[in-house]
């Protein structure tokens, strides 16, 4: 079993992140793209944590069912409004299996990330392609890997530098990973947390999802479904499981 990041006291003051991630517009649109391809299905959310994604989807009727490691970020889940009327299966959305097949099965904000092999990764590709209906679409919002922006015989890049957080990744080219290390002043004092992950391009992405019988469908730079190019600095990318 992996382990889990995402304890109580990560739990507890994960909604109060500031970024895109929780902007409000970003989510709008988001929950557009989603609800569209769910066609009015339920959907799978691998990764379903304290609800940011689940719930206003939820609201909009679509029936979302979760699957997530951490109990902590689940129990934020459920003391908001509406969180009690998702089911979530807790373990890992690598190899956890759920009732019942889907037209849609999603990641978002880097989740893909949190599997730390490649063998992780190419399980979770299979075992979603085992939860699809036919013509059911596999969804996966993650970042572009920040190689080329390193500096030469650098391994540390700042991605959040503000007055009461800090945040670096750690890359290691050799093994294909980075840890993402978190300085966050609470209560007058610096505290660290550091998550290990594993980066992933879109191509290996492709090929993961054609091991398990999947093709690409579509690939954006973002929600709103601008062109992927060079420049792009994540994509939302969809496969597609057969429909015979």
């Amino acid at each position: 079993m992996p382990t889990d990041h995402f304890g109580p006291e990560v739990a507890a003051t994960y909604d109060e992140a500031v970024g895109e991630m929780f902007d409000a517009a970003l989510i709008e649109q988001t929950v557009d793209f989603l609800a569209g391809l769910a066609g009015g299905g339920p959907v799978l959310e691998l990764g379903i944590g304290t609800g940011r994604v689940a719930l206003p989807l939820a609201a909009r009727g679509v029936r979302v069912h979760g699957i997530d490691l951490s109990e902590a970020m689940v129990a934020e889940l459920r003391a908001k409004p509406g969180g009690e009327e998702i089911a979530v299966t807790f373990g890992d959305f690598a190899t956890t299996r759920v009732d019942g097949t889907f037209p849609l099965a999603y990641l978002v904000f880097n989740t893909i990330l949190n599997l730390t092999s490649q063998d992780e990764q190419v399980a979770c590709f299979q075992n979603v392609a085992a939860h699809l209906e036919p013509g059911g679409c596999f969804l996966i919002e993650v970042g572009i890997p920040r190689l080329r922006r390193l500096p030469e015989d650098e391994r540390f890049v700042p991605f959040s530098v503000t007055p009461t957080h800090l945040g670096i990744d750690e890359y290691d080219v050799a093994a294909q990973g980075l840890v993402s290390h978190h300085y966050t002043l609470r209560d007058g004092a610096w505290k660290l947390r550091s998550i290990p992950f594993r980066y992933v391009w879109p191509a290996e992405l492709d090929l993961m999802a054609r091991l398990a019988g999947m093709t690409l469908r579509e690939r954006w730079s973002d929600w709103s479904r601008e062109p992927f190019t060079s420049d792009s600095r994540k994509h939302v990318s969809v496969w597609q499981k057969p429909r015979r």
